[in-house]
């Protein structure tokens, strides 16, 4: 599969020069803004936005709208991407939402913590949440796993979909539960 690469350039600009998206759906609480806060002071700024460019030649936001809304007299460097509206609102659905799937490994994020000095109150809760998070996520497999009923299943092979469909009408004439599965 070939990927594209849809960056066109980088710039630095102004923060309050960039449209953000009118249907971003993250909202940013006080505890976020003071952890961006807080990280801005001990490290600095680190993070490009990701904008693409309107026909009037504006930059409107797809990721980093909190940091846009940080300071708008700031100079920002932001990611200029190659995409039309349709594109963009598929990246603004997913780039938080994949970043969410990932899994955290609780012992390298223990060990990170523990290897990272901070001053910031606000930051040691944020990370020490890292490590709570991790650790009930963890102690709640055990339920769940209990909880989850007893299933014995049978996965017949079809010659095609005729059969497929021929033998889910009898099965479920005499009463059998079940369903139809294409791979």
């Amino acid at each position: 599969m070939a990927i594209r690469n849809r960056i066109k350039e980088h710039r630095s600009v102004r923060a309050g020069d960039l449209v953000p998206h009118e249907l971003n759906w993250r909202k940013h609480p006080a505890s976020q803004r003071a952890a961006l806060e807080s990280i801005y002071k001990e490290v600095g700024f680190a993070r490009s936005l990701l904008v693409y460019e309107l026909p009037d030649g504006r930059l409107k936001v797809i990721d980093g709208h909190l940091r846009r809304d940080m300071n708008p007299d700031m100079r920002v460097n932001v990611e200029v991407l190659d995409v039309n509206e349709a594109e963009a609102r598929k990246l603004l659905l997913s780039i938080d939402s994949l970043a969410s799937l990932a899994e955290t490994d609780r012992d390298v994020v223990n060990d990170l913590v523990a290897e990272t000095p901070t001053d910031s109150p606000v930051l040691k809760e944020l990370w020490g949440s890292l490590a709570r998070r991790a650790a009930e996520a963890y102690a709640a497999l055990p339920d769940a796993a209990a909880n989850l009923p007893e299933r014995f299943l049978i996965l017949v092979e079809c010659a095609d979909e005729a059969e497929q469909v021929g033998l889910l009408e009898r099965w479920q004439a005499e009463g059998i539960s079940c369903r139809t599965l294409i791979s």
